[in-house]
Order: structure tokens, then C-alpha cells, then sequence
């Protein structure tokens, strides 16, 4: 069975793709691979390409050995055909915000806002952390980047003095954590976190829960392509909070550098929660 799907996997793993993608989703989902002789943790790197017409397609699936991986994944994106990615929406994955700029230098990125919020409440004291929680989503619930630093500024006030790092945390992050803020509410609903990816990560986990520990990396990553079309059935649902404009919100996304597409967005977003 095994060898008989290989080839299959092949195949879609070096498919060509589109040239333009609206927005990117990349993530990783660790398995337990024995290696030799002791289990260790390795990294598979998902992409989810959402194309100018809304349509969503798993891109590929990487088994990274160390930091380069995020490298060379994107650059065989680029081998396939991909030759520009609007927004790449991604967690605080170490290396991810410096390989998108490596391999597509005019990407914008946005990092997941619910990452941000675990990160930021992970030292935070019981006793505190409705409240921080309360105000930390009066940021990024802003209807404007402004009036979001100016919730920050008063987060600051009130809690600066008491937990610095979740102040340094997001003014160091600010540039990719507020990218979503430049665009119309169907985009913002869509951008600002990486759920997407992680509801395929939860399909894919369905599938592959029966095996704890793969007996070597080719393996794992085998299971796991051979199990991408049921996954990738449950995640093509249709998704109703995106609204019917989803497709046409999409192309706003491009620049004045980007003549193949659309122009960027000429309207403030509203409130998207």
C-alpha cells in the first residue's frame, strides 16, 4: 500500500501553483518520530494558499530538520511557481518572520493576535488575568491602528509597571501584529489569526491519532499526506462568517508594484469582533 501511494504523493507535492496568492497560512504540527533509537520531536510545516478568488488549497507539507527548513520551504514555493504572496499569517514560530522576508521581500505578514494573547498571559497571576485579558482585547479590537496604540499606552499604564515583558512583547511585535488593521473588516476576520490552519492541523490529528510514535520522519510524513484528502474536505466547508465578499475583499490586497492585481484598500476598516 505503501509504495503505491507514494508516487501520488510525489505528484502533489511538486505540483505547480498559482503565481498569487492573497493570503498564506504556515504553521507546524509536531509528531514523535523514532530516530536513532530515541523518540524525537519533529516539525511538519503546513501551507494554506487562499487565492484572489477565495479558494483555499493545502500548498504543501515540509519535515523540518532544523531553522532552514522555513527557508527552503518557502523557496520551493517559489520553484513551483509562486512568484508573490500578499500575506503570509503566521504564529511566533522563531525564523518565520525572517524567511518570508528573505524569499518574498514585498509580503506583508501578520502574526496571530491569539498567539500574542496566550504568549502575553502565560506569567500573568490568577488574580489578574480577567482583567489583563480585558484589556488586552480592547487593543486589537480597535476599529483603527491609533486608536489600538492608544489602548496600548493605557495597557501600559495600568500594567507596565506589574508585567514589563507583555508591554516589550507587543511594541517589539507591533509592526506584524497590527498589519490587519490596514484592511476591510472581511479581510480582518480572515487575517488576524491562524485559525484556519490550525482547524486542519485538528482534522489531521483526527486521522493520525492512532499512531503516537512513527517508526522514522519519511513515515510520518507519508501518514500524514496520505490522510490530506479527508482533512482537506473537512476544511473546504463552506465558512459563512467570511461574508459573501470574501473573494472581492481579497483584491484588495495588491499594490501599486503589483500591476496584476487589484489596488490596496482606500477605506478604514470597522470593528471586526
Amino acid at each position: 500500500m505503501t509504495n503505491k501511494i507514494i508516487p501520488l504523493i510525489k505528484e502533489w507535492q511538486n505540483r505547480p501553483l498559482q503565481g498569487v496568492y492573497a493570503v498564506v497560512f504556515l504553521d507546524a504540527i509536531h509528531f514523535n518520530v523514532k530516530q536513532d533509537g530515541a523518540i524525537v520531536n519533529k516539525a511538519a510545516f503546513m501551507v494554506i494558499g487562499i487565492d484572489l478568488d477565495g479558494n483555499k488549497d493545502v500548498l504543501g507539507m515540509w519535515i523540518g530538520e532544523n531553522e532552514f527548513a522555513k527557508f527552503w520551504l518557502l523557496n520551493d514555493l517559489k520553484n513551483r511557481g509562486v512568484q508573490d504572496i500578499l500575506i503570509t499569517c503566521v504564529d511566533n514560530l522563531t525564523g518565520f518572520s525572517q524567511a518570508i522576508s528573505a524569499c518574498y521581500p514585498k509580503t506583508e505578514i501578520q502574526k496571530c493576535i491569539i498567539h500574542q494573547i496566550r504568549n502575553s498571559t502565560r506569567y500573568v497571576s490568577y488574580k489578574d488575568l480577567k482583567k489583563v485579558t480585558v484589556d488586552l482585547k480592547s487593543i486589537y479590537k480597535a476599529t483603527t491602528e491609533e486608536m489600538a496604540l492608544l489602548e496600548l499606552d493605557r495597557f501600559e499604564e495600568a500594567w507596565g509597571f506589574k508585567y514589563p515583558l507583555i508591554i516589550r512583547s507587543w511594541r517589539g511585535n507591533w509592526d506584524e501584529l497590527a498589519t490587519f488593521f490596514k484592511y476591510p473588516p472581511e479581510l480582518c476576520k480572515l487575517i488576524y489569526t491562524t485559525n484556519m490552519i490550525e482547524s486542519y492541523h485538528r482534522q489531521l490529528r483526527k486521522v493520525t491519532k492512532g499512531k503516537s510514535i512513527f517508526p522514522e520522519r519519511r513515515s510520518a510524513a507519508q501518514d500524514a499526506l496520505s490522510r490530506h484528502d479527508g482533512c482537506h474536505t473537512q476544511m473546504d466547508r463552506p465558512r459563512p462568517k467570511l461574508g459573501t465578499d470574501a473573494p472581492t475583499a481579497l483584491r484588495f490586497l495588491s499594490g501599486p508594484d503589483r500591476p496584476a492585481l487589484a489596488l490596496r484598500p482606500i477605506s478604514p476598516p470597522g470593528s471586526f469582533i
